[in-house]
């Protein structure tokens, strides 16, 4: 099966957060999973307003997937 990842999905996963569930981590990890570019043009725009607390550089989080 194949998976589009939310952005706070994608968010969870990159800074290790407890609110990422087990179940959604073990599919993560198991499965084909796929982003929008959306995700990473919200995060963007999240941290540029100070509305984001995340220390994660677009490219590191895109790196990351």
């Amino acid at each position: 099966m194949k998976y589009l990842l939310d952005t706070h999905a994608i968010l969870w996963d990159a800074q290790g957060s407890q609110d990422l569930s087990n179940t959604a981590k073990t599919l993560m990890e198991n499965e084909e999973c796929f982003y929008s570019m959306a995700s990473f043009w919200e995060i963007a725009i999240k941290q540029k307003l100070g509305k984001l607390d995340s220390t994660l550089s677009i490219i590191e989080l895109e790196n990351l997937c």
